[in-house]
């Protein structure tokens, strides 16, 4: 549950101190690692602060869970092992055989193999929509449509959705509507204050920031739906261990000053991009003339550290970019401080392939780091020829 002592805090207070009470036993300021699967109980069903199993509950995912409840500003937290673990939950809680989701025609291929290959496996109905488009998004809405599902910015195009639109159109259907804020944090950006449902992330991202951990949490703006959640977490069994939540609750301490460091430079990587004569396409919503600028100014507090650009010469030319380059490490993934580059195409949106959702060839994933911006210009240069 979230810790309402913290809700009038700003975020850099909050992300330090929400769910990271001193320990009572020893005034350690940090959470201890509760690394335990049972507790002893004070006779038949006298739980000692709720707690006996480690896959029902645990202090430190506890502790974690209310940080991620008050950084969203939502109602419950809920941490599990990886952000598909996530999602899986929330798609078995909240669907049954027959119902539909609209998902969007860009967004992480893991996510669109989950609706793809594995929930419509058992009746559920999926199709895709522009999500940056209402009048695509209302379109695609069926009688049956249970979620709306948003990437905001999306991956790897940096596409942008206007989250209070869609949030509209899912409540005047009867909808609920889902936004994975893992490219902006809740640092970037507030999807329950705009009217989604849901909140997802990966915290393998830029929650732990330090490419050490692999996560993912659930916030919902609803106790009652957090509640029903809940129990498919404790029932279904993918939750975020003891040692991988303190790894992502001292990672949110930094969140703050790493997401500003993180765009200062992509806005930077971005500015060069645009003047190189190799790159055809520059897609970063800090840019003035990305179509989605203007929305995302006015939902987001800064544009973010990904970008992603096209390159002139095709897919050939476009690995031979990953390949060459040294400072950006070649690898899947993102959020975290050092900078990543990746070919999506043939990495992290294989799965794709072939569909609505296939991404153009010549792509390259930047994740900018908060490395010196001069080091970074100086090895994309290099990596450009």
């Amino acid at each position: 549950m979230s810790d309402d002592s913290h809700e009038h805090q700003s975020f850099e207070t909050r992300a330090i101190h929400a769910g990271n009470t001193a320990d009572p036993l020893t005034g350690a300021v940090v959470p201890p690692i509760y690394q335990v699967s049972t507790y002893k109980q004070d006779g038949v069903g006298g739980l000692r602060g709720g707690y006996e199993y480690s896959r029902s509950a645990n202090p430190t995912r506890t502790a974690l869970e209310e940080n991620l409840a008050a950084l969203e500003g939502g109602r419950r937290g809920l941490a599990f092992a990886s952000g598909l673990a996530a999602e899986d939950c929330l798609l078995r809680t909240m669907l049954s055989p027959g119902d539909h989701v609209v998902i969007p025609n860009d967004a992480y291929g893991g996510t669109f193999r989950l609706f793809a290959k594995v929930v419509s496996r058992w009746g559920v109905e999926w199709s895709v929509a522009d999500t940056s488009d209402a009048d695509a998004v209302r379109a695609a809405i069926t009688p049956k449509t249970k979620l709306i599902w948003v990437e905001t910015p999306s991956n790897p195009l940096l596409g942008i959705t206007d989250i209070a639109v869609i949030a509209d159109i899912a409540r005047t259907s009867g909808a609920r509507l889902v936004v994975d804020n893992t490219f902006a944090s809740p640092y970037l950006q507030q999807p329950l204050a705009l009217g989604a449902d849901v909140v997802l992330h990966s915290l393998t991202k830029y929650m732990g920031g330090h490419s050490d951990v692999v996560g993912g949490a659930l916030v919902t703006a609803d106790a009652a739906l957090g509640e029903e959640l809940a129990y498919h977490q404790n029932a279904m069994g993918a939750v975020a261990g003891p040692f991988d939540s303190w790894i992502v609750l001292r990672g949110i301490k930094t969140l703050a000053v790493r997401m500003d460091r993180h765009a200062e430079n992509a806005a930077k990587v971005a500015e060069m991009l645009t003047r190189h004569p190799k790159v055809t396409q520059v897609l970063y919503p800090g840019l003035p003339e990305h179509p989605g600028h203007d929305i995302a100014a006015k939902q987001m507090r800064n544009f973010g550290g990904m970008i992603s650009f096209r390159v002139a010469g095709g897919e050939e030319a476009a690995v031979e970019v990953c390949n060459r380059a040294k400072l950006f490490t070649l690898g899947e993934s993102l959020g975290g401080v050092e900078s990543l580059i990746e070919h999506p195409g043939r990495m992290t949106h294989a799965s794709v392939v072939g569909s609505a959702l296939e991404v153009p060839a010549d792509l390259v994933r930047l994740s900018v780091g908060i490395e010196n911006a001069d080091d970074l210009l100086a090895d994309l240069v290099q990596a450009l020829g």
